[in-house]
């Protein structure tokens, strides 16, 4: 009976972890990464370009990416409202210092129904060096 019970245990342990992780693969599917090549030769070219910068406004005023908007992604309610002032059928771009904030809020993004979405991931430490 124990062994039973310890089966199906497992069973169980290993579908919550199968449906997990094929949710965290399709979610991340349409995160497309960019690297300052990118960020240089064509995202700062494109005159339509939504560019967000998800870090705090002390951060951006100390430097940020072209004509970057800043949405300061910890402001979890201001954020999203602002996010859902943007076009949801044009690419959105972001970045933050490292890639943390910009990865989390590009999967917010994605389940919010933007259909493209681009992470700098290496962020602004890399862009500003």
């Amino acid at each position: 009976m124990k062994a039973q019970v310890f089966k199906s245990f497992v069973a169980v342990l290993v579908f919550i972890q199968m449906v997990s992780c094929q949710d965290k693969a399709n979610t991340d599917m349409a995160i497309e990464q960019i690297d300052k090549n990118y960020v240089e030769t064509q995202l700062l070219h494109e005159k339509d370009a939504q560019l967000i910068d998800v870090r705090t406004s002390m951060e951006f005023k100390a430097g940020h990416i072209g004509n970057a908007q800043n949405i300061d992604f910890l402001q979890r309610d201001t954020f999203k409202t602002k996010i859902e002032k943007l076009d949801r059928d044009k690419p959105v771009y972001l970045y933050c210092k490292m890639g943390g904030r910009s990865h989390k809020a590009a999967i917010l993004l994605q389940e919010m129904g933007f259909k493209k979405v681009y992470d700098y991931s290496d962020g602004y430490d890399d862009w500003s060096k």
